[in-house]
């Protein structure tokens, strides 16, 4: 799934806005995809919960019908292709450092 951090979204913007070459739609998303997983894990390890165990595709289903599938279960490894070529540095790569920031959690 895709991610990025708030301020990686507002530092694209700024660069969007004063870089004249860059036009037309560009995807503000992290450059490191991760899977469901990978995401609860990282976010386990920083508010220092465990995470036990996974919800399975059928049980979404049976609670959300044909929603599930749109909302929960697709998946899109989108990727900053445009900004990244246009010279944007990312300040947060990593997803466990954009969480602890974000939720204000250090070591």
């Amino acid at each position: 799934m895709s991610w990025v951090a708030l301020d990686d979204v507002l530092g694209a913007i700024q660069h969007a806005l004063l870089n004249e070459s860059l036009r037309g739609p560009v995807n503000v998303v992290s450059p490191q995809p991760v899977t469901n997983r990978e995401f609860a894990r990282a976010l386990g390890r920083v508010l220092k919960r465990p995470v036990f165990f996974r919800v399975p595709a059928f049980a979404l289903k049976i609670l959300l019908g044909e929603m599930a599938g749109p909302l929960l279960l697709a998946s899109a490894r989108a990727k900053p292709g445009k900004l990244a070529a246009s010279g944007y540095a990312f300040k947060f790569q990593d997803l466990e450092m954009a969480l602890r920031h974000v939720l204000g959690v250090w070591l």
